[in-house]
């Protein structure tokens, strides 16, 4: 029973961290030193510091501020307005109407940014006024987009596989290609769902203002030409086996800077702020992925996962039950 002991008490000492405003990384961190200091017999320091180093010395790491400055470049640029105006003529005549707007957009910008929350804000910005314009419910709106908002960590290239794959020393192409068919699903899903609701609650769905012909749709769907590109440069590149995570990722950025140019919205204040929140960003998810290489270091020392394994392995549990 000593190691449930030493669950409970890893588990108070980090939720007290986190209730009292420690940053999450912080946290993990005095769990990690907590652990070391207290149940074992290795100086905590050095080894925290070795391990440390180590862990954060990946080249494929690079990957990770990369794609989040390409995510906010084009968060800065009129992404959003354009996937909109190249979406909603298609997805209006589904059941359930623009609502999909929502669940293509977010699964559309997670392909080209692996974030959910610049996904969310991309999208949201421009669809969530659209869609109270038109008379659409407020569940519904929100709902559906912050549903959608979290295909940015499955699809590729998302951020979270990419620290995943670094943790555990897998390749990130092949992180990558596991998360298309499971996020395409999901989308799909979503928009099963949407269409339900409308059959359910089909007061609630308000009528198609306008139709538009089916040559009025291709033209308006011109502006969805860019950001497909983008997404099939970045993720082509790695399937094709031309460029590394690391260097589609590169690629990625310089993509969304000609795509910026191109709508005007590239500017020395915008390049600004996507190169702070980009570093931002990167610095925020760096020191959590420090404080969880510092722990998982403490655990192995304390040989908490052996003895958690052990435990669960007397428990002689079915197949069903584990």
């Amino acid at each position: 029973m000593e190691e449930i002991y030493l669950v409970l008490i890893f588990l108070f000492v980090l939720f007290l961290l986190l209730g009292t405003g420690v940053w999450v990384g912080l946290a993990l961190f005095g769990v990690a030193y907590l652990g070391l200091e207290m149940f074992t017999s290795r100086p905590a320091g050095d080894a925290m510091l070795t391990r440390i180093w180590t862990g954060s010395s990946s080249w494929t790491l690079t990957a990770l501020p990369l794609f989040i400055w390409m995510g906010e470049i084009l968060f800065r640029s009129r992404l959003s307005q354009d996937m909109f105006r190249g979406l909603s003529p298609w997805m209006q005549r589904l059941p359930g109407g623009l609502v999909h707007v929502n669940i293509v957009g977010c699964t559309i910008f997670a392909a080209v940014s692996g974030s959910s929350a610049a996904t969310l804000t991309t999208v949201g910005k421009m669809s969530i006024p659209e869609l109270r314009k038109r008379g659409y419910p407020e569940y519904m709106t929100i709902g559906t987009l912050t549903g959608a908002a979290t295909l940015g960590l499955m699809i590729p290239p998302s951020l979270t596989l990419i620290v995943y794959g670094v943790a555990v020393e897998q390749s990130i192409s092949k992180l990558f290609m596991a998360g298309i068919l499971p996020g395409i699903v999901l989308a799909g899903m979503f928009m099963a769902y949407v269409a339900g609701w409308s059959f359910l609650r089909p007061g609630e769905v308000p009528k198609i203002a306008n139709r538009m012909s089916f040559s009025e749709k291709l033209r308006e769907s011109r502006f969805l030409i860019p950001i497909i590109l983008l997404i099939l440069v970045v993720i082509g590149s790695m399937y094709g086996g031309w460029a590394t995570a690391t260097e589609a990722a590169s690629i990625g950025v310089i993509g969304a800077f000609i795509l910026a140019a191109v709508q005007g919205s590239l500017t020395k204040q915008t390049f600004i702020e996507s190169l702070l929140g980009a570093t931002r960003t990167s610095a925020m998810i760096a020191l959590i992925l420090m404080g969880a290489t510092a722990l998982t270091l403490a655990m192995g020392f304390t040989g908490l996962p052996r003895a958690l394994a052990e435990f669960i392995e007397s428990l002689q549990l079915s197949q069903f039950s584990l």
